[in-house]
């Protein structure tokens, strides 16, 4: 049912983009933390949609569909605005191009086994992935405007780098693991 909270925490997550990208570009000293802001309640959401869902016996359809879009929506968001800004240049791009491509290779693979009635459960290394990513989206968000003894940029682009590694290999394991059934030798 989409009113129950679970799935409104889930639509509050795709709703507030905009709204962060947004306040990302504008004009005024404290944007970056109005959009900071509104990404952290985004992160938090997505913690507590699913946990919500299982502690309440409120899992849906609905929302095992939406979920897992709302967090690539708001991922693919972030990463975007933030190249686009000039918080995320030269070779740290690398490290969003691996982010993003590691995303889409996964609803992919998720959405073909999906018709095979096969589940491919979240690995604890991919929630380990997507806090130090969410993390690093956040430190970059913010960054110049952080005091100057939090050396934001730094923080969020360490971050990023140790997100995309963890990408690569969660990647490789969601891979492998669906070539199994997509060749037939599972």
């Amino acid at each position: 049912m989409i009113t129950n909270l679970p799935n409104l925490l889930t639509l509050f997550r795709i709703v507030v983009i905009p709204l962060m990208v947004a306040a990302f570009f504008l004009d005024f000293p404290i944007a970056n933390w109005v959009s900071l802001t509104l990404y952290t309640a985004a992160c938090v959401t997505d913690y507590f949609d699913g946990w919500l869902a299982r502690a309440w016996n409120q899992v849906s359809p609905l929302g095992r569909f939406l979920d897992p879009i709302a967090d690539k929506l708001l991922i693919a968001a972030a990463l975007l605005m933030l190249v686009a800004k000039g918080h995320i240049v030269g070779p740290a791009v690398v490290a969003a191009v691996v982010i993003m491509c590691r995303e889409v290779l996964v609803s992919g693979l998720r959405e073909f086994l999906a018709e095979l009635r096969v589940s491919v459960p979240v690995s604890k290394l991919a929630k380990w992935k997507t806090t130090v990513q969410m993390l690093a989206l956040g430190f970059l968000m913010v960054g110049r405007a952080s005091p100057d003894a939090i050396p934001s940029e730094d923080i969020g682009l360490w971050c990023l780098w140790i997100a995309a590694a963890l990408t690569l290999v969660t990647g490789y394991d969601y891979l492998r693991a669906g070539l199994k059934h997509i060749t037939g030798k599972a």
